[in-house]
């Protein structure tokens, strides 16, 4: 696509679409060159927004590039010994800063969530104590519609970028995709709060994730030192001013966020590694292995704080490390067949869990579009919803005698505990209750709990099981912060305790164990990655012991459900339209060269160009990039001088240095501008339409040359397609030039940006590649219809 690169312009002109064969065999020049006139006249059409939060808004690509014009080569160059000290000391200080806020964050987001919904819990455990069923019921419904109310509200009308678990946002953002206010002050405050309330509110959602988007906003803020929006205009603190390094400081902040959320920092860093981040360095690594150990310190003496009883109704669940197995773990190669039975179910569930949440946001996303009146009832729906289920369902239960050798007491009233009383008499408790009336951290530990085998009922953990299943995909997708991890975590601990009490006598395993492995196959089945979930799982369960049936369950359960779809965060990234880069190029990208996918028009600029030239195209066109060409007399011949960005052409027009006649402007510009002029701050800058100038000044020039960038990365137009992809994914590349084969032609014929790389559009070109034998083996499950 010629210079599209992020927003392509509707108003570029369209021509006929003439479908050719990949030009791999030989033909004739005169041939050639003629079907591929008339495919770059085409215009790039795949989607140019996305959904960001629960809001369709605009998308760029990120410039990963250094962009070597001649202030970057002055400014580096006129770098001493202390600047680059200073440079090196700033990024640790800033890991450090990140650690310290994401744990603090952390722990609070915790310590609201088990006092505000430990309160509910109490009042409504007192109500049914004094039989006051019906008053029980209407306070714990009231309190969690108010709740979801509230969150649903600020989300939808002050931050909609919000709403979700943020990180699809997050993966594509560290994949080059930049959307407006994923960011910002104002999406993080409401994240905060929003999750809080929503997570509070009984809803079958997590925190997670909505702690990976905080961690990411929180190290995209720190990294803003050199923005004036935050009046810290420090010199040495502006070199972070540019993309690359805020996507290492997202990087180590949603990091930090993982590891606020289980306390597992070593899992934290793995799950940033092997699910968010598209590129990766071992002095990354280092940075945001210290950045996830700042977390756990913060972590560790907050804990020691809540352990002397200072935190209120702040429960053993959510930060304290769950305690489910013994000291010692002995299994036999009769508890194997079990364990791969685990694997094998849990990759069918949980690829089925990602088919239904996918089909389950298209159609909130069709009630979405309808305003944020729709928005809220639907939210306010599934919280009334939810409401009926947690209270309605235990009552299905029998009420079951209270065990005579328990260590906690029994039957439990108010807060949390093994044995909720509910509606049964004394010396009795409900199973049932004991899940559905906690939080889901507390679920888990009860669910994960040793020497509970005979604690519940084979129909009250199926109950239990299929409620979550459901639950969890209903609530995700309603306008508030709501994660995946924990939902997920609490159902495969629901369904490895079903399957445990199956295996009954036939396994040295217990049911604890059962659950935790539970959890690993159907974090496995839906998530799919393996090493990251392993750690974290170790960390949760603080027990080495289980590593091995860990690493069995969660190879098998991926294994198997990459046979049916992908990974739940890639299915939504897709759902949302983020044009996302995978690490490989799909197969019949062989079949192609570039020159098969370049589309046009092509806008170029001269070296020293009129201003009123200037101003039309960027009006005219929403292309962020577009190459400078000299010609006679400053050339023997059209040469490609580099490539220029339209946020610098933006900042010329501002500035208004401009030359009565076309003449080169020297060394002059050195000493008018310097390299700051030119740093793209976060956001999406200024906008042409913001520039005034008059007739006399539209007549002038700029000579373009000191801010284009003269060595930008080009590709000759018959390299295959899967060769320039992967050169694209890996250096992070916004434009890729396209230069002619022969020296005889216009020294660029194109640029390719992210969009030609995508499906949608070299499908859209070629349609008979849908039924190329080079595509992946996947089997599909069975639809009676698509959702759109």
């Amino acid at each position: 696509m010629a210079v599209s690169n992020g927003l392509a312009s509707a108003e570029d002109e369209e021509s006929p679409a003439v479908l050719e064969e990949p030009l791999l065999q030989y033909q004739q020049q005169r041939q050639q060159e003629e079907s591929m006139r008339l495919r770059r006249s085409q215009s790039n059409t795949s989607s140019q927004v996305a959904i960001v939060g629960s809001n369709l808004c605009p998308i760029e690509s990120l410039d990963y590039e250094i962009i070597e014009n001649d202030f970057f080569k002055k400014d580096w160059r006129s770098r001493g010994k202390t600047q680059i000290f200073q440079y090196i000391l700033i990024r640790w200080i800033f890991c450090f800063l990140i650690g310290v806020i994401v744990g603090l964050l952390g722990f609070f987001n915790n310590l609201a969530v088990e006092n505000i919904a430990g309160i509910k819990f109490v009042v409504t455990s007192n109500m049914m104590l004094a039989r006051k069923y019906t008053v029980a019921f209407l306070v714990f419904a009231s309190s969690n519609f108010g709740l979801t109310l509230f969150a649903s509200l600020i989300t939808a009308f002050i931050a909609p970028e919000a709403a979700g678990s943020g990180i699809p946002e997050v993966k594509a953002y560290l994949n080059g995709v930049d959307a407006p206010a994923i960011f910002s002050l104002r999406t993080l405050i409401i994240k905060i709060v929003g999750s809080i309330c929503a997570v509070s509110s009984s809803l079958n959602i997590g925190k997670a994730g909505p702690m990976v988007h905080t961690g990411a906003i929180v190290a995209t803020i720190i990294g803003q030192g050199g923005s004036d929006k935050f009046r810290l205009t420090w010199k040495w603190l502006r070199v972070f001013n540019n993309d690359q390094d805020r996507r290492d400081l997202v990087t180590c902040g949603s990091a930090a966020g993982i590891a606020a959320a289980f306390r597992a920092p070593v899992g934290g860093l793995l799950f940033a590694l092997e699910e968010l981040a598209s590129w990766w360095r071992s002095a990354l690594l280092w940075r945001a292995f210290f950045t996830t150990a700042v977390v756990a310190i913060v972590l560790r003496a907050l804990i020691d704080v809540c352990l002397r009883g200072e935190c209120g109704l702040f429960g053993k669940g959510g930060l304290i490390m769950f305690d489910v197995t013994s000291a010692n773990i002995s299994y036999q190669l009769r508890d194997v067949p079990p364990v791969l039975l685990l694997g094998v179910i849990g990759g069918i569930v949980g690829s089925f869990y990602n088919l239904l949440l996918d089909k389950i946001l298209r159609i909130y996303n069709m009630i979405n579009e309808k305003g944020i009146a729709y928005k809220i009832i639907l939210a306010c729906s599934i919280s009334i919803f939810t409401s009926c289920l947690l209270f309605g369902l235990p009552w299905l239960a029998y009420c079951r005698p209270c065990p005579s050798d328990t260590s906690e007491p029994c039957p439990t009233i108010g807060r949390s505990g093994n044995y909720k009383k509910f509606q049964c008499q004394p010396g009795h408790y409900n199973d049932l209750a004991s899940l559905f009336f906690n939080t889901n951290d507390d679920a888990i530990k009860n669910l994960f709990s040793k020497n509970t085998d005979s604690e519940f009922h084979l129909a009250s953990m199926f109950i239990f099981f299929v409620t979550c299943y459901f639950l969890s995909i209903f609530s995700y997708g309603i306008v508030a912060p709501a994660g995946l991890f924990v939902p997920v975590i609490v159902t495969g601990a629901a369904y490895g305790r079903f399957v445990g009490m199956l295996v009954g006598s036939n396994s040295n395993l217990n049911h604890g164990l059962f659950a935790v492995l539970g959890s690993a196959s159907l974090l496995g089945g839906t998530m799919r990655t393996t090493v990251s979930l392993c750690v974290i799982i170790l960390e949760l369960t603080n027990n080495l012991l289980l590593l091995p049936l860990s690493m069995l369950v969660l190879l098998i359960s991926k294994t198997v459900a990459d046979a049916f779809n992908g990974n739940i965060y890639d299915l939504i990234v897709t759902s949302k339209g983020f044009p996302y880069l995978e690490s490989y190029a799909e197969p019949y990208m062989r079949q192609l060269t570039v020159g098969d996918v370049v589309t046009g028009p092509l806008r170029i600029f001269h070296g020293i160009e009129k201003v009123s030239n200037i101003v039309h195209i960027l009006k005219t066109t929403r292309h962020n990039g577009f190459p400078v060409v000299d010609e006679p007399p400053l050339s023997v011949s059209p040469v490609l001088s580099g490539l220029i960005l339209r946020a610098h052409l933006i900042t010329l027009l501002k500035m208004k240095i401009f030359l009565q006649t076309p003449a080169l402007v020297g060394s002059d510009a050195s000493t008018r501008f310097s390299a700051d002029d030119f740093s793209k701050g976060l956001g999406h800058g200024d906008k042409i339409e913001d520039v005034d100038l008059s007739e006399e000044e539209m007549e002038m020039f700029i000579d373009l040359h000191p801010f284009t960038n003269t060595s930008p990365y080009t590709v000759v137009e018959t390299m295959l397609l899967a060769k320039a992809f992967i050169l694209f994914r890996q250096v992070g590349l916004r434009h890729l030039l396209v230069i002619p084969k022969t020296s005889d032609r216009v020294p660029v014929v194109g640029i390719l940006t992210r969009h030609d790389f995508m499906p949608e559009h070299i499908l859209n070109l070629y349609p008979h590649l849908l039924t190329s034998r080079w595509k992946r083996l996947i089997f599909q499950f069975p639809q009676s219809h698509k959702l759109i």
